[in-house]
C-alpha cells in the first residue's frame, strides 16, 4: 500500500459520520465517501481493471466526483480527465481516441447525443455516478464488460493522471503526470497545510472552498490538498459571485480562491465589505494577476492578495505568496508571483543557448523539484525574472497561447475553424489585453476572390458549433491583407495594431 493510500484510509476512517463535503448546504459525510469509492472498485475489479487501469472521467464539481478522485489516485489507477464542456461530438471522439478501459460520468452526460453510442464502440466499461448515498453506482446498461483484448486499458510507466490542459479542437492535448510526483506532491501539501512530517492525521474544523474546475489541475489540486489535511470541504460546481460569497459567510472562511478574472468579478460587483469580514487572505492563480487589482481589492477589502504559480506539468505548485512574505515584503516585490516554494528550485535561462541568466536578467523558466524525483530541470513557457531573493515575476509567454481567465486558447485551433467557412481564404488570431480577462482573443480574416464577407455575427455563430465559448473571438474584422515579415509570416504585432485600431474605432 502506498503512502497517499495509507493516509487516505487513515482520514475517511478517523470519524465516518463526520462532515466532510458540503453542495448547496448539503453534507456528505466521509463514510459516504468511503462507500462510493468502494463501489467504485467493486466495480473495476470485477471487470479486471485493477492497478494501473486508465479510468476517464466526465468530471464536474460534484462530492461523487471527489469521492472518484480520491480513489483512483489511492488505489493506484490512472484518471484520464474528460471535459463534460466540450460540444457533444468532441466529447465522445475524446472517448473513442482515448481508448481507456472504462468511462464515468453523471446521468445527464451520458444522456447527451453519441456518448452511448461511441463508447459502446469503444467496448469500454460504462458506470453512471448517481449521486445517491444509498445507490451511489451503477453500470450502464450493455457497457459492462470491457474488451481488455484491445482497448489501451493499462497506462504506462506508472502514470496517474492524464491531465487535460486545454479544451480545444482536434485531439485533446494531454500531460502525463507521473504518480509518485502525484503523491509526494500531496504529501508535501499536507504537511504544509498543517500537519508536520510523521504527524498522524486528524480532522480540522476549518473548510476549505473549491471552486476550480476539476477538469483543471488546480482543481485536482485543491481537493486533494484539502483532504490530506483532513479539512472539510465545500464545493462549488461553478463559480459565480453570489455562490461565492454565499459559501464564505455560511462557512466563515479565513482564506478563499479565485482566479484574477473572477477577483475583477467580485470587484467590480462591489460586494459589500462585512460580506467578507471572516476572510484574512485571497488567494489566486492560473492567470496573470494585475497588480492594480490586487491593490484595488486590498484598499477596499483590507485583504490581501496572495497569487501563486503553477504548472501543469510541475505536478504541483512552484511558488507563491505566504502571509508573512506578503507582511514583510509587500509592496517592495509588488508584481511578483510569490517566492519559489521549499522544495523546489527555480532558474532562469537564455531561450537560445539554455545557458543560466543573473538574477534580475529575464529569460525562459525552468523548474524542478524533489517531487518529481529525477533532478532534471523542466523548461515552461513562460518568461519570467528572479530576483536575488527567490521572488518569481512572470512576464509573458514565449508561446503564443493567449489566457483568457485562466483558460488557453490556442490561435492555430480558432484560425482552422474560421478557415472552414466557404467564403474565408486565410484568418490569423492573437491576443488584446482585457481589464477583466487579462487577455481576449482578436481575429483578421481575408475572404475569397468571388465571395462576399460573413458577417461578425454569422462566423461567430457558426464557431459556436466547433469551439468552446471562450474560444471564440470578441472581434472578428475583414481585412483587404494580413500584415506579413519579410519571411511572410503574419506579423502578430501589426496584427494587434491593426485589428486594436478596428475596435476602437471601426470602419
Amino acid at each position: 500500500m502506498s503512502k497517499l493510500a495509507e493516509m487516505v484510509g487513515e482520514i475517511f476512517n478517523l470519524d465516518p459520520t463526520a462532515p466532510a463535503m458540503e453542495l448547496d448546504g448539503a453534507w456528505w459525510s466521509w463514510g459516504d465517501l468511503t462507500a462510493l469509492g468502494e463501489a467504485l472498485e467493486a466495480r473495476l475489479d470485477g471487470a479486471g481493471l485493477g492497478r494501473g487501469a486508465r479510468v476517464a472521467v466526465m468530471l464536474r464539481n460534484r462530492p461523487g466526483m471527489a469521492a472518484v478522485i480520491i480513489r483512483l489516485l489511492s488505489s493506484a489507477r490512472c484518471l484520464v480527465t474528460l471535459n463534460p464542456s466540450l460540444p457533444d461530438d468532441r466529447l465522445a471522439g475524446d472517448i473513442a481516441e482515448l481508448q481507456p478501459g472504462a468511462v464515468l460520468g453523471l446521468e445527464e452526460d451520458w444522456a447527451r447525443g453519441g456518448i452511448i453510442e461511441e463508447a459502446r464502440k469503444t467496448g469500454c466499461l460504462g458506470l453512471v455516478l448517481t449521486c445517491d448515498r444509498v445507490d451511489p453506482m451503477r453500470i450502464v446498461p450493455g457497457l459492462d464488460s470491457p474488451d481488455l483484448t484491445r482497448l489501451r486499458s493499462f497506462a504506462h510507466d506508472d502514470v496517474g493522471v492524464e491531465m487535460l490542459t486545454s479544451g480545444t479542437t482536434g485531439t485533446p492535448k494531454r500531460i502525463p503526470l507521473m504518480r509518485r510526483s502525484i503523491e509526494r506532491s500531496v504529501l508535501n501539501a499536507a504537511v504544509y497545510g498543517g500537519g508536520k512530517e510523521g504527524e498522524r492525521p486528524k480532522l480540522r474544523s476549518h473548510v476549505v472552498l473549491v471552486n476550480a474546475p476539476f477538469t483543471h489541475i488546480a482543481g485536482i489540486f485543491s481537493l486533494m490538498n484539502a483532504v490530506m489535511a483532513g479539512r472539510k470541504v465545500a464545493i462549488l460546481p461553478r463559480f459565480t459571485v453570489e455562490g461565492w460569497v454565499s459559501a464564505i459567510e455560511r462557512h466563515e472562511l479565513k482564506v478563499a480562491s479565485a482566479p484574477p478574472a473572477a477577483l475583477r468579478m467580485i470587484f467590480d460587483a462591489d460586494v459589500p465589505p462585512e460580506r467578507l469580514a471572516s476572510l484574512a487572505a485571497f488567494r489566486t492563480g492560473t492567470a496573470p494577476l494585475d497588480p492594480d487589482l490586487a491593490d484595488a481589492m486590498h484598499e477596499r477589502y483590507g485583504i490581501p492578495v496572495l497569487q501563486n504559480y503553477s504548472a501543469t506539468e510541475f505536478a504541483g505548485a512552484g511558488a507563491g505568496w505566504t502571509l508573512a512574505d506578503y507582511r514583510a515584503h509587500y509592496p517592495a516585490k509588488r508584481g511578483s508571483v510569490g517566492r519559489v516554494n521549499p522544495g523546489n528550485e527555480a532558474r532562469v535561462v537564455d531561450a537560445e543557448t539554455g545557458a543560466p541568466l543573473a538574477p534580475g536578467e529575464q529569460g525562459l523558466l525552468e523548474l524542478r523539484a524533489d517531487h518529481l524525483g529525477d533532478g532534471t530541470w523542466l523548461r515552461t513557457t513562460d518568461l519570467a525574472v528572479l530576483d536575488e531573493d527567490n521572488f518569481l515575476y512572470i512576464k509573458g509567454r514565449s508561446d503564443n497561447a493567449i489566457i483568457r481567465g485562466g483558460f488557453k486558447v490556442f490561435p492555430e485551433d480558432v484560425v482552422r475553424a474560421i478557415e472552414s467557412h466557404p467564403a474565408i481564404r486565410e484568418a490569423a488570431v492573437v491576443g488584446l489585453p482585457d481589464e477583466r480577462l487579462g487577455a481576449v482573443p482578436v481575429a483578421g480574416f481575408v475572404t475569397r476572390g468571388g465571395h462576399e464577407a460573413p458577417s461578425e455575427q454569422e462566423l461567430k455563430d457558426m464557431l459556436r458549433d466547433t469551439l468552446l465559448a471562450y474560444q471564440i473571438p470578441v472581434h472578428l474584422s475583414e481585412l483587404p491583407e494580413l500584415p506579413r515579415t519579410p519571411s511572410l509570416k503574419v506579423s502578430q504585432p501589426e496584427l494587434r495594431e491593426v485589428l486594436g485600431r478596428k475596435i476602437v474605432a471601426p470602419l
